[in-house]
């Protein structure tokens, strides 16, 4: 028989094997954790809350434009105007960031209640999805095998088909072979 090298090499290519499958399990794992995607049914909630912050990071270019309008406003009033001014500024750039905050927190921390539904959607829209491609496939082969009885039952026909007398009627067994030579070509 084989020595004990043998199997001590096979055992080796095992373990090998074995690491390489692992290796390729936890590349894939986080290839996905770091990729944005969205459930297809709720894909249009992410998008529109993605507009809306864009939207808001927009606002302090909105600002300058206002913080003009008070300096043409202010000009006339001297420094109790200019005192004003500076306090409108640090008022406004104050909230804006309090509010960009808040706004960030509130959307990044979710409840374990939460995290659970997501999956639990996510799963769900899966298994639909799953669903509809085996039903779809389902359909697919059951029209392929109706077509392949039908074709089948016609060259049966054709080729069981006899003579007055009881023997095979070789003119329409010739036809029909013609028929399937000019079909293939």
């Amino acid at each position: 028989g084989r020595g004990f090298a043998f199997r001590r090499k096979q055992k080796v290519e095992r373990q090998y094997r074995k690491l390489l499958k692992k290796g390729r399990k936890v590349h894939s794992q986080q290839d996905n954790q770091f990729t944005d995607t969205y459930p297809e049914h709720l894909k249009h909630l992410y998008l529109a809350e993605e507009e809306m912050l864009k939207k808001r990071r927009r606002a302090p270019g909105d600002s300058v434009l206002s913080e003009e309008k008070l300096n043409k406003a202010v000009d006339g009033y001297g420094i109790y105007g200019y005192v004003c001014l500076v306090i409108v500024r640090i008022w406004s750039t104050c909230t804006f960031s309090h509010r960009s905050v808040m706004t960030e927190g509130k959307f990044k921390k979710k409840t374990s209640n939460q995290k659970a539904k997501e999956e639990y959607e996510k799963i769900k829209a899966e298994r639909a999805r799953k669903r509809e491609e085996a039903e779809k496939r389902k359909q697919q082969r059951e029209a392929a095998q109706r077509l392949y009885k039908q074709k089948k039952m016609e060259a049966y026909k054709i080729l069981s088909k006899k003579t007055k007398r009881g023997q095979p009627n070789l003119n329409l067994q010739m036809e029909f072979l013609l028929q399937k030579i000019q079909q293939n070509t």
